[in-house]
């Protein structure tokens, strides 16, 4: 009232009725013993008491407000795909790395293919994906570039009169693609030997010496081969990964900027 000059208008302001404002006024007054508001039929004005009272009483409903808010503030999320041959054993220390940034923040985390990744940023699904080099998109900025190699278990030893056998992830995966153009390229004869749903389930079928794998080094455990050169293998590209993104500032960006330094590490590493 005193901010607006009328009690209509601090109704107003309040989605309430003249009366109902009146009424609780005339309550306060009673309970502290004195006038804070003088009235005529011409004029409202706050009264000397309301004057000292007016400062302290701020004070108490911004501090209300503050308590409130503790329960009452809406938590961002920050909903971000990554492929599924981007996300290495690492991924738990990356989380934890944005986490600490924003620890109010709610991070949503889904793994899958880049190209179901991409068509579900598209849809606005995702905020934010972290994918391989997928074909036709411009519209990413590169996080890093990771060299590929055709892996094996130690010890492993291919027979010459047979097919290669190679473990590899199912279809739709660009990496599944580009090994097998680059091996029929090369007119080397393979078949597949194992199918997983996962990188991690195609590094143990590689570990368990089922075959080898076109996979990321940090994708294996240490002592897996690098058996290309071994067996004449074609070379495998560098290939780029990019992060596409909506999320332009605030905390989910600097929790994702986090995210993004920290895994250009892990690349390096």
């Amino acid at each position: 009232m005193v901010e607006l000059g009328s009690f209509t208008r601090a109704a107003e302001a309040m989605g309430t009725t003249q009366a109902a404002i009146s009424m609780k006024l005339k309550r306060l007054e009673e309970r502290l013993g004195c006038r804070l508001v003088e009235r005529t039929p011409r004029y409202v004005e706050i009264s000397a008491s309301g004057a000292a009272f007016l400062e302290p009483a701020r004070r108490l409903l911004e501090a209300h407000e503050r308590a409130a808010g503790v329960f009452s503030r809406q938590r961002q999320r920050l909903a971000i795909g990554i492929s599924d041959h981007v996300a290495g054993p690492e991924l738990p220390a990356l989380i934890a790395r944005m986490n600490a940034l924003d620890p109010e923040l709610v991070i949503e985390i889904r793994i899958g293919s880049s190209a179901e990744l991409l068509q579900r940023f598209d849809r606005r699904e995702l905020d934010t994906v972290i994918v391989r080099f997928h074909a036709g998109r411009d519209d990413g900025e590169v996080v890093a570039e990771e060299q590929l190699g055709w892996f094996a278990a130690p010890g492993w030893q291919h027979r010459s009169d047979e097919p290669l056998p190679i473990a590899t992830m199912a279809e739709p995966c660009g990496v599944r693609s580009l090994a097998a153009q680059r091996l029929d390229a090369a007119g080397l004869s393979w078949t597949e030997i194992f199918v997983g749903g996962g990188v991690t389930a195609v590094s143990a079928a590689v570990m368990a010496g089922l075959g080898i794998a076109a996979l990321a080094p940090r994708m294996l455990p240490p002592d897996a081969v690098n058996v290309g050169a071994k067996l004449g293998l074609p070379d495998l590209p560098r290939l780029p990964v990019l992060l596409h993104t909506r999320v332009k500032d605030g905390r989910p960006r600097e929790a994702l900027s986090a995210l993004s330094a920290a895994f250009r590490s892990s690349v390096r590493s």
